[in-house]
């Protein structure tokens, strides 16, 4: 029996195409799966997005599995924080249905800067606001940004 010849396909834009699209989703609030809330605004995302990005996340949604959870970021200054998606409306969403997830010292524009690098794999920081920045995204665990047993550098 003659093999058949096969063809390799390959969509060179893919990478691009991907984050574009995931980017776009989230700005429509298309198929986002968590709210994360903080001084009162809310922020709709992926739960795989965060998932990948972020053990911290990862962790957290797997130990409080829910169909679309709340993750509350409290004692937060407002002017930490960039806006990622828009605040839940009253009655849009009834906490009731759904577990909270508290996160404290997290500022709602760390929260948005964070997500920003999530979905764009960049994101622009002021100088003065990067320290702070950089321990949140520490604390949280994101890929690329927090110092991980692979990517501390050794001396000696």
């Amino acid at each position: 029996m003659a093999e058949q010849q096969q063809y390799f396909l390959k969509w060179n834009d893919f990478q691009t195409n991907m984050v574009t699209s995931f980017r776009h989703l989230r700005n429509e609030k298309s198929f986002t799966d968590v709210t994360l809330a903080c001084e009162g605004q809310t922020c709709k995302a992926h739960k795989m997005v965060l998932s990948a990005c972020s053990p911290y996340f990862k962790a957290l949604l797997e130990e409080n599995p829910s169909k679309h959870p709340i993750i509350i970021l409290k004692d937060v200054s407002y002017t930490h924080l960039q806006a990622i998606l828009e605040f839940m409306y009253a009655g849009e969403e009834n906490p009731s249905k759904h577990p909270i997830i508290i996160l404290k010292d997290v500022s709602y524009t760390h929260l948005q800067a964070i997500l920003e690098f999530m979905y764009a794999g960049e994101v622009n920081v002021s100088q003065e606001q990067l320290p702070i920045f950089l321990k949140t995204a520490d604390r949280l665990k994101v890929k690329g940004l927090a110092e991980t047993p692979t990517n501390i550098k050794r001396e000696g």
